[in-house]
């Protein structure tokens, strides 16, 4: 009993591996080599991270007007600044990218 167990169990890795090579031969991925300039693809991860970064902004800005809400409908002072300080932060975060074009 114990032999025809590691006989099923291997026949299942066989087979496995069979399959996954089989199908890494029956469907390959063609990929295209691009001859523009190197400096495209930087900037077009640079322009992808700083819309990331854009998203990640507006959401602590939403965040923000959240807590100012709460902060107002509940009187508490300390969650009032909180709220503001994170708004003005996502604020920051959400015009990263143009507060830099504004420096350099």
């Amino acid at each position: 009993m114990n032999r025809n167990f590691c006989n099923t169990s291997l026949k299942k890795k066989y087979f496995f591996v069979a399959a996954t090579l089989s199908f890494m031969a029956l469907l390959p991925v063609v990929v295209y080599a691009n001859e523009a300039d190197p400096l495209t693809a930087i900037n077009n991860l640079s322009s992808f991270v700083f819309s990331a970064i854009k998203a990640v902004g507006v959401i602590i800005l939403g965040w923000g007007v959240v807590q100012i809400g709460l902060s107002l409908q509940s009187h508490d002072a300390s969650q009032r600044s909180n709220g503001f300080l994170t708004f003005f932060g996502g604020l920051v975060i959400a015009f990263a990218k143009e507060i830099l074009d504004l420096i350099l």
